[in-house]
């Protein structure tokens, strides 16, 4: 026998030499498999771009609808088709009733059949309010991307809030990135079928040179794809249609990033209702530009609209008007004293920004105390002031008899609707940052309104006969040269402050006038305009701390994270204080108001600061 004899193979007339191509596959194989787990880690590690930019949280949006001032939850719709939960917060004082909601497409688009039904109701449902503050709910069927209309009904108006329900499109960069690890996957199959029946160990080359090209393209395209611009986002920077929502990605992206659209103006309807009569205020936003309808509003900081009116006493409301046709909104309204309101709207165009504009007219009310004085008697509440309490009770001749909770006052504690609340606000001056804490009960348990735990808002600087008077503060604030509109720092859900007020500076009681909400008399226009007036020349609070802080609270609680939604008024634990900065631009006296919502009751306490100089001249 021959023991240098190559084995054979048994049941095989094959011999048992080794091909070299084998080897050679074999070794290629294994190259393949590095640069492929190579490749495969570091893509792992690039997240990709995200295909829906719209996708988001809820959308919440407050709306003045009658006498209710309602906030509508729209929560996000997880599926299509799918369902849209809307919820709806009711407040303090709400009237019991039903509300009927429809959707109602709105989006066109270059498919005929597509946009077909747009403008009719595709669902409909019915939500009962009840008569305690809570929240009521109802869904509705969306089947499709793009553009819609929550369709509000009360029985005698029609509010129309716009929303967008995003699509899932895929980004290019994503298809690149699938498209190159599936063929990559597909390749590997084909070089080991290759690498195991073919001889020449060259022919395996061939197949995984395109198992490193398509990797290639994958990787490149994951760690390009963070740095490419995402396409102009439908609803947010340009308009909605069915086509863009549904693929943004395939609509030609205009060469400019710049969306922004010029501003607006704010036209007020006729408001022929005299004082203590109920009266619809309507407004039309028109294109600054152009002069056509402007009905690309967008939720901003909960509302399509903020209207603020500031009337003869010094009372601010702060309403929502609903939305009714396109560009064209309404809010009803029971103004309690003759004389002139001052009217500003904020909102935000879409691709515009947010704008605050003022009326140039404003409005005047004539005196109806004939009509009114015997229907009314002493003062009844206006439930659609939501910003603050109306009083309809005048005296004889139009002067109003300011109740002494809405008499403004400086810093210090009061009680308001029965809530203790102490405003710390040292030494503003002019051209520097001051920062004024309210605290508002002694629990932490301020519920988030309009987003924010508490808004504040300014007008000023004013003569300070202007600043006190009970019967030309909406005249002076039409021609204050500021408006503001700030926001709380943040919600402290902890209930602990971050500063002592003691550690501010300290003043004598008596510099107050006298130190407390007393200090104004009721109806008395001599002890509102002079008495405590004169003692508020510092702008500082009483300095009688009573050891709670003025803390500036943390974010943590109201912001949303990973994608969550951020807290609704459903949640009371923030607070009890709200701080605000401002940086107040001259000196003199200036109204605030500050607002927070506090068991289920959105309180406004009115405040009257002077401004020293800036350098500390008096």
């Amino acid at each position: 026998m021959n023991d240098n004899a190559p084995p054979t193979s048994v049941g095989s007339g094959s011999t048992g030499r080794i091909h070299p191509g084998t080897s050679c596959a074999a070794r290629v194989v294994r190259v393949v498999a590095a640069v492929l787990c190579a490749l495969g880690l570091s893509a792992v590690a690039v997240s990709p771009a995200r295909a829906d930019p719209t996708a988001g949280g809820d959308l919440q949006v407050a709306q003045t609808l009658g006498d209710r001032d309602l906030t509508f939850m729209l929560r996000r719709v997880t599926g299509l088709p799918g369902p849209l939960h809307v919820d709806v917060l009711t407040h303090r004082g709400t009237a019991a009733g039903t509300l009927r909601l429809g959707a109602v497409p709105t989006g066109v688009s270059a498919d005929r059949a597509e946009g077909s039904s747009a403008g009719t109701t595709t669902s409909r449902a019915s939500v009962r309010l009840g008569g305690t503050p809570g929240s009521y709910g109802a869904a509705l069927d969306i089947d499709r991307a793009g553009p819609w209309e929550l369709v509000v009904d009360d029985g005698s108006r029609t509010a129309r809030i716009p929303f967008v329900v995003p699509g899932q499109a895929t980004s290019p960069p994503e298809l690149a990135v699938f498209g190159g690890f599936v063929t990559a996957g597909v390749l590997i199959l084909v070089t080991l079928f290759v690498a195991v029946r073919v001889r020449r160990g060259a022919w395996v080359l061939l197949p995984a040179g395109g198992v490193v090209a398509a990797l290639a393209v994958a990787v490149t395209a994951a760690l390009l794809s963070a740095s490419l611009p995402p396409p102009p986002q439908p609803g947010g920077q340009v308009d909605a249609t069915n086509d863009n929502v549904t693929d943004p990605y395939a609509v030609v992206r205009p060469v400019t990033n710049d969306y922004s659209r010029p501003p607006v103006s704010l036209e007020l309807g006729s408001y022929p209702a005299k004082a203590g009569e109920r009266g619809t205020l309507r407004l039309s936003v028109t294109d600054g530009a152009t002069g056509l309808p402007a009905d690309d509003l967008v939720v901003h900081d909960g509302a399509l609209m903020h209207l603020l009116v500031i009337g003869p006493t010094g009372e601010l409301w702060h309403l929502h008007p609903i939305r009714t046709a396109p560009a064209t909104y309404e809010v009803r309204l029971r103004l309690p004293a003759a004389g002139h309101y001052a009217v500003s709207a904020e909102f935000a165009r879409l691709g515009g920004g947010v704008q605050q504009v003022r009326s140039a007219t404003g409005l005047t009310v004539a005196d109806g105390s004939a009509h009114n004085g015997s229907a009314h008697g002493g003062s009844s509440h206006n439930g659609s002031a939501r910003g603050g309490s109306s009083h309809n009770g005048s005296a004889r001749g139009g002067a109003p008899a300011l109740p002494a909770e809405l008499a403004p006052q400086g810093p210090g504690t009061r009680t308001i609707e029965g809530v203790p609340v102490r405003l710390s606000a040292p030494s503003p001056t002019a051209g520097e940052a001051s920062t004024l804490t309210a605290r508002i009960g002694d629990t932490p348990t301020l519920q988030p309104w309009l987003g924010m735990v508490g808004h504040m808002i300014v007008v000023g600087p004013l003569d300070k006969a202007d600043a006190t008077s009970p019967t030309r503060m909406g005249q002076a604030a039409q021609g204050a040269p500021v408006w503001a509109h700030a926001h709380s720092m943040g919600g402290d859900m902890s209930g602990h402050s971050a500063h002592d007020m003691r550690a501010a500076p300290a003043h004598d009681a008596d510099a107050m006038g006298h130190g407390d909400a007393g200090g104004m008399e009721h109806g008395d226009a001599d002890a509102m305009g002079h008495g405590d007036a004169d003692a508020m020349e510092g702008g500082h609070e009483t300095g009688k701390g009573d050891g709670h802080g003025a803390g500036t609270g943390s974010m943590s609680g109201l912001m949303p994270l990973n994608g969550d939604s951020p807290a609704d008024e459903t949640v009371a634990a923030y607070g009890p204080d709200a701080s605000f900065v401002y940086t107040f631009s001259r000196p003199g006296y200036y109204r605030v108001w500050i607002q927070a919502e506090r068991d289920s009751a959105v309180l406004t306490v009115p405040y009257l600061l002077r401004v020293s100089p800036a350098g500390g001249a008096r």
